[in-house]
């Protein structure tokens, strides 16, 4: 099988899968008890929490393990909207986030907050200058994704960190580093951040596990309530299999990260220009330079995806469509839409997505099954 939908999910290392198997059954102990066992399950915890954060420099009391992706940024987004309501309810985000950050900002326009949501351009990218315009003395937040799930493009977070608090020194800037975390270097004090989301299963780590950075000292308040767990910020027992387990998928990241960037960009390369000496495709997002080599969204003009899709798994290859249509209604993405696609080009957008054991020669193979599936639906649909 070759596996080209790493921005979904990814397949846990070997390494990964010991130790957390281990850890539910050796080292089982609750973190909160002061036997032996629970003592060296909250040592655990802790030196995932250190090997963390050397990796985006900060320090490990900035760490918080949490289920996911998803309640990592509804933590960021609802915490800042509690914890600083008297500072002001204007939020800052864009057109093109992760339904995790877009749904809780539409949720608090209902409760009467106000939100800007920040267009983009062709290829995805914000406009600091219109950021600029939109940042207010009441603005609490700005939440903007690093590298987009759909596209891979990247936005400028150093320049955005630097601008938001030029502009506002007392609004947080939040970034949603799911498809970025341990594949592309973050600096969250050179970039200015003040509070960071990530999830384990996209970087070969266990599912049901993330992490939000917070930055010492924010008045952001926990989403849930409860013991005093993880210096008082999420209660429950915490996940120690997850946390152990999600440290060793960070180190191996860590690591690899340049090798990786290196070998996977070329994986992309080759798919890439492949499938643009085909007829009627196009590349949908940011150059092959600028973009994440982790993510590739084309087009296939006069295909629908998901027809294209199923072809391709039926070839024993995993991809996923690049946005969920409905024909009938002709919408599309938001992202691609955001973008401004027109439809008949949404709705034949593939997402490839890689990771670093993906290998050349898989691209090469999947090349040529799309040199057989692309004329023959072609021609069928005609």
């Amino acid at each position: 099988m070759i596996y080209f939908d790493n921005a979904a999910t990814t397949r846990a290392l070997p390494s990964v899968a010991e130790k957390m198997s281990m850890m539910l059954c050796e080292q089982y102990g609750n973190p909160a008890s002061v036997s032996a066992m629970g003592l060296a399950v909250e040592k655990e915890i802790r030196n995932a929490a250190e090997i963390i954060a050397r990796g985006i420099h900060c320090k490990y009391e900035e760490i918080f393990f949490t289920s996911g992706g998803t309640e990592g940024d509804n933590w960021a987004i609802y915490g800042t909207a509690e914890g600083y309501k008297r500072q002001g309810q204007h939020f800052i985000t864009t057109e093109i986030e992760h339904p995790a950050v877009k749904n809780p900002m539409k949720h608090l326009e209902e409760q009467g907050c106000e939100v800007t949501f920040l267009k983009v351009d062709r290829q995805g990218h914000i406009s600091l200058e219109e950021l600029a315009n939109a940042i207010r003395p009441d603005t609490v937040l700005v939440s903007i994704i690093l590298v987009n799930n759909e596209t891979g493009t990247v936005q400028d977070a150093a320049a955005i960190g630097k601008l938001v608090k030029e502009k506002n020194p007392n609004c947080l800037f939040h970034v949603d580093a799911v498809q970025a975390f341990g594949k592309y270097p973050i600096d969250v004090e050179k970039m200015k951040i003040d509070l960071l989301t990530m999830s384990g299963h996209k970087i070969h780590g266990p599912k049901g596990v993330g992490m939000l950075y917070m930055r010492k000292g924010l008045k952001v308040k926990p989403l849930m309530l409860g013991g005093g767990q993880q210096r008082g910020q999420r209660p429950g027992t915490e996940n120690g299999p997850g946390a152990a387990a999600l440290g060793v998928a960070c180190d191996e990241a860590f690591k690899a990260m340049k090798e990786s960037i290196e070998h996977v960009r070329e994986v992309k390369k080759v798919l890439l220009e492949g499938i643009l000496a085909m007829p009627d495709t196009q590349l949908n997002g940011d150059s092959l330079e600028d973009a994440s080599p982790y993510v590739l969204n084309v087009t296939f003009k006069g295909l629908r995806s998901e027809v294209l899709l199923h072809a391709l798994e039926s070839k024993g290859i995993v991809v996923s469509a690049g946005s969920a249509c409905d024909s009938k209604k002709k919408v599309g993405s938001p992202v691609l839409t955001a973008m401004g696609l027109p439809f008949n080009e949404i709705e034949g957008a593939i997402r490839f997505s890689f990771c670093r054991y993906n290998t050349v020669e898989e691209a090469e193979e999947c090349l040529k099954a799309l040199n057989e599936l692309v004329p023959f639906f072609r021609k069928y649909n005609r």
